[in-house]
């Protein structure tokens, strides 16, 4: 069934530093590799090699508690408990909170992987249980250097959001599209291979959006939920090309014309 892509942008989200709170705005610019300034830089286990993110709970949920933000002399991280600094002067701080050698890192490496833990074992097993974790290539539909986790762009419809009482931070996506009166929840899974416009930006559905245990965690003053999670195992559990069958919420999505979006523009197919 085509259920059709309609809407408005509610709102827009941006996260200069993997993992960490961010920062929302009033428009986003985007071009070929997804939105400018976002997830932009990540920290390195430089015991490991890879991209710490909350994924893998047990060594980086700590990260959730942490806010980067832009401004005209690049990102600030400020740490829970207050401190802000530029983030190229945050990998001592962060190595300390984190209990893990990190540093702070400005461009991807090809081949960049992260741990990515089943989320049904964290819920079950507990956030610092030692269960077997994936090892997953990350933006693997995304060219050029950012750290995101697989395409350019992210959004999610209120629809899907209010169906599943969530707070959207806890899904940290770029866009929340706001959806007519009676859309359906999960419509997003049927905007996968279709083109869409939005403000002055043309966007390209690639996968649904799987659900790992991020949004069960702590995010900033937010307690952690499980129930940001539980429902998709029955409710929105789809295949998703190249992963198998997985709790997903939100859509993936590739630029194909970039521009500006603002708060206000219409969704379109």
């Amino acid at each position: 069934m085509n259920f059709p892509i309609a809407g408005t942008v509610a709102s827009l989200h941006r996260y200069p530093v993997k993992s960490m709170l961010g920062e929302d705005v009033d428009a986003l610019e985007l071009d070929e590799h997804g939105v400018v300034g976002d997830r932009g830089l990540a920290l390195l286990d430089t015991a490991t090699g890879r991209v710490a993110t909350a994924k893998q709970p047990r060594w980086y949920r700590e990260l959730l508690k942490c806010r980067a933000e832009s401004g005209p002399d690049g990102v600030t991280v400020t740490l829970p408990d207050g401190r802000g600094l530029p983030a190229g002067e945050a990998d001592a701080p962060l190595s300390s909170l984190l209990g893990r050698d990190v540093r702070m890192a400005a461009e991807r490496a090809e081949g960049a992987t992260v741990e990515r833990p089943d989320p049904e074992d964290v819920l079950t097993e507990g956030l610092d249980a030692d269960v077997e974790a994936a090892i997953l290539e990350i933006a693997q539909g995304a060219p050029g250097g950012r750290f995101v986790d697989h395409s350019p762009v992210h959004l999610i419809t209120t629809a899907t959001l209010d169906a599943l009482g969530v707070e959207t931070l806890r899904y940290r996506p770029n866009l929340v599209i706001a959806t007519p009166q009676g859309h359906p929840p999960f419509s997003e899974n049927d905007w996968v291979g279709r083109e869409f416009a939005v403000g002055a930006v043309r966007l390209a559905g690639v996968l649904p959006t799987p659900r790992c245990s991020v949004p069960t965690l702590e995010h900033g003053g937010l307690p952690r939920s499980p129930q940001a999670l539980r429902p998709l195992m029955t409710l929105n559990r789809v295949e998703v090309e190249g992963f198998g069958v997985l709790p997903c919420a939100g859509l993936y999505a590739r630029v194909l014309t970039g521009g500006t979006v603002r708060a206000g523009d219409a969704l379109a197919g």
